[in-house]
């Protein structure tokens, strides 16, 4: 795993490397513009950032927290995370790496959930968080700090009520009083785990829910972390089988998408010295079938293991019984699943910027190109012309340098209703409508406290959000049209080579909103709404969807920013090329017309400059395709990545 992780870390950097490479040749060979700086920028943060994430569900004693230990943190000698009979992750852990932060545990207290924020509102804000360090050098007391995650109180119905975590009419709940009437809930929200593990350090993170109940009643885990993750194990054990609640979750919540595994804990209740392997084996088959059957899959999509055996295995160097708990299968198949289907995600991106860094390049290069050809067609021609010949060829250039002039002043009326249609999409798509829309469906639900009118309000919110989207799209496509006539009006009517405007559309983000949109109608469907009280449920569901889509709406007003960018810079820098061309052909010119004799030496100056822009094409294209061998590398050697 580690090594896999580490190749995948190596192609990253060997992309990364071969992009930086391109970044300064551009600069040094001024073919570097603000919107090129950009693109390299975010995709050089991209790839920096890139992570790959496994997500662990399943309700409480099926081994989920052992699986994980068994999995990744084997090397240790001991369980990492808590493991033991009955319930013991009682908030969504994630394990990570970042080394902005220490080795530490930041807590995120359960009070949290009664103000309107989500926990993705949370993670900027330091001061919301308790940090305990981790000693690295004292593994029982870092595995002591670790039972944060275990650790719950005792709170009055009223209060669990506030933080959406006791429905009074579900019939289950009053059986979850203890003699106090008190409800047991968990001290912590939530839990980051800064843990400098290999596996982690690659960028792998691991989330740990704390059982099926949590997906319903933290957003944050149906909205974001779940549907986000690049793989998911969803564990079921041997003894209980495919239960009514496992039946729910994987149909509403998981799926049977790419990355998505079943895993058939506890096989090891299964093994009897009193039946033979085939009899065991025969057993072990006829679970893995129904739970198959039962969740609507393959036989083969289902992986039985033991995973406390597993575990005991790698620590103690069993190497029969390790493979007795058939933890290997799974573990193939996890990896061999995850980073192919993460790193075609990245190519296809890759592929697409590198399209667009090259032609914006390539197009610059055309550009001076052109002007070099056309210039010594014009010098070539003065070889034997006289002096009138040569002064009718400047006023002829002076001529249509004055015609371009007046382009560029027409193009000015052009930026101006730029500017008005770049405002008004921004008016669309801005955060302060998204804060009107959100303010409104927490009005209607103070006023509301019947769910049919908290679900009407939800429901509105997303048809406002639907028709910002539609109105931006329109705003898109009216600033693209306009360009591509600008585009074609300079391109006809003064030689330059530009490319149709870059197209640029908010399916992508139309597409995020319509997913949590439909999370939310599974979560509340109208008959459990018109059954069920789940207020305050609803309300703290709604926190984290006015989150997810704040995200959604900064991610795209942060795309739409840099396209607005992007779309006049071709323009713009073949305007300015073709501006200085000439300039220079004015000079050059002028100065054949007061000194013949320096003619040749210009035709050879322009001749060098020729060949010079030959070899940056080369070397232009040598540089992308180095990117290109990078981007679809299969395997890196990592002493030579080192």
């Amino acid at each position: 795993m580690v090594k896999d992780l580490e190749q995948y870390s190596a192609w990253r950097h060997g992309v990364m490397s071969a992009l930086k490479r391109y970044q300064a040749w551009i600069a040094s060979a001024e073919l570097a513009d603000a919107a090129t700086e950009q693109r390299l920028a975010r995709t050089l943060a991209r790839l920096s950032d890139d992570k790959l994430s496994v997500a662990f569900v399943a309700e409480f004693s099926r081994g989920k927290s052992e699986l994980i230990n068994a999995i990744f943190f084997a090397d240790y000698g001991q369980r990492i995370l808590p493991s033991a009979a009955g319930r013991t992750t009682m908030c969504p852990t994630e394990l990570l790496y970042d080394p902005a932060w220490p080795p530490c545990i930041r807590l995120l207290p359960i009070e949290t959930r009664a103000e309107n924020l989500s926990t993705s509102d949370y993670r900027e804000q330091a001061s919301a968080w308790t940090m305990l360090p981790l000693d690295l050098e004292a593994p029982e007391s870092m595995h002591d700090v670790f039972r944060q995650v275990c650790l719950t109180r005792h709170v009055s119905v009223e209060e669990a009520k506030r933080y959406g975590l006791y429905d009074e009419n579900d019939p289950d709940m009053a059986a979850t009083l203890d003699d106090d009437g008190l409800v047991e809930i968990s001290l912590w929200r939530h839990a980051i785990i800064n843990f400098p593990h290999p596996l982690l350090k690659q960028g792998l993170v691991i989330l740990d829910t704390p059982g099926l109940n949590a997906i319903g009643t933290e957003p944050e885990l149906t909205l974001n972390l779940i549907p986000h993750a690049h793989a998911v194990l969803f564990i079921l054990a041997a003894d209980t089988g495919v239960t009514k609640s496992d039946i729910e979750v994987w149909r509403q919540h998981i799926g049977s998408g790419a990355g998505r595994l079943v895993v058939l804990n506890k096989i090891d209740s299964m093994w009897d010295e009193l039946r033979s392997d085939e009899e065991v084996n025969s057993a072990i088959s006829r679970q893995q079938e129904h739970a198959a059957h039962m969740l609507s899959l393959e036989p083969r999509q289902v992986f039985p293991v033991s995973a406390q055996k597993a575990l005991v295995a790698k620590i103690t160097n069993e190497a029969g019984l390790l493979q007795k708990s058939r933890l290997g299968e799974l573990e193939r198949a996890l990896f061999d699943e995850l980073i192919p289907a993460k790193k075609d995600i990245v190519r296809k991106q890759l592929a697409h910027d590198l399209h667009t860094l090259s032609s914006a390049q390539q197009a610059l290069i055309g550009a001076r190109m052109r002007g070099i050809v056309e210039q010594l067609h014009e010098l070539k021609s003065l070889r034997g012309k006289n002096q009138s010949v040569i002064a009718h060829m400047v006023k002829r250039v002076e001529a249509e340098k004055k015609e371009f002039d007046s382009s560029l002043f027409k193009l000015q009326a052009t930026r101006a209703v730029f500017t008005r249609l770049s405002t008004e999409l921004y008016t669309n798509m801005g955060m302060d409508i998204l804060r009107d829309h959100v303010l409104a469906v927490r009005d209607a639900m103070a006023r509301s406290r019947f769910t049919l009118g908290m679900r009407e309000a939800v429901k509105a919110f997303f048809a406002g959000i639907r028709q910002d989207l539609l109105a931006s799209e329109h705003k898109i496509d009216e600033i693209r049209d306009m360009m591509d006539v600008m585009y074609r009006k300079f391109s006809a009517e003064h030689g330059l080579s530009l490319a149709p405007p870059m197209a640029f559309t908010l399916d992508k983000y139309r597409d995020e909103i319509a997913d949590i949109e439909d999370i939310y109608d599974k979560q509340f469907g109208t008959m459990t709404l018109l059954t069920t009280s789940r207020v305050v449920l609803i309300e703290r569901f709604f926190d984290s969807i006015a989150s997810s889509v704040k995200r959604c709406f900064k991610a795209a007003n942060a795309d739409a920013e840099a396209w607005l960018k992007v779309i006049m810079a071709p323009l713009e820098a073949q305007i300015r090329q073709h501006k200085e061309q000439l300039k220079h052909r004015q000079a050059s010119i002028q100065r054949i017309h007061d000194a013949t004799d320096d003619l040749e030496q210009k035709i050879e100056a322009f001749e060098q400059s020729q060949a010079e822009l030959e070899q940056l094409k080369v070397q232009l294209s040598e540089l992308s395709g180095a990117i290109s061998i990078a981007i679809n590398a299969e395997f890196v050697e990592l002493d030579a990545a080192a």
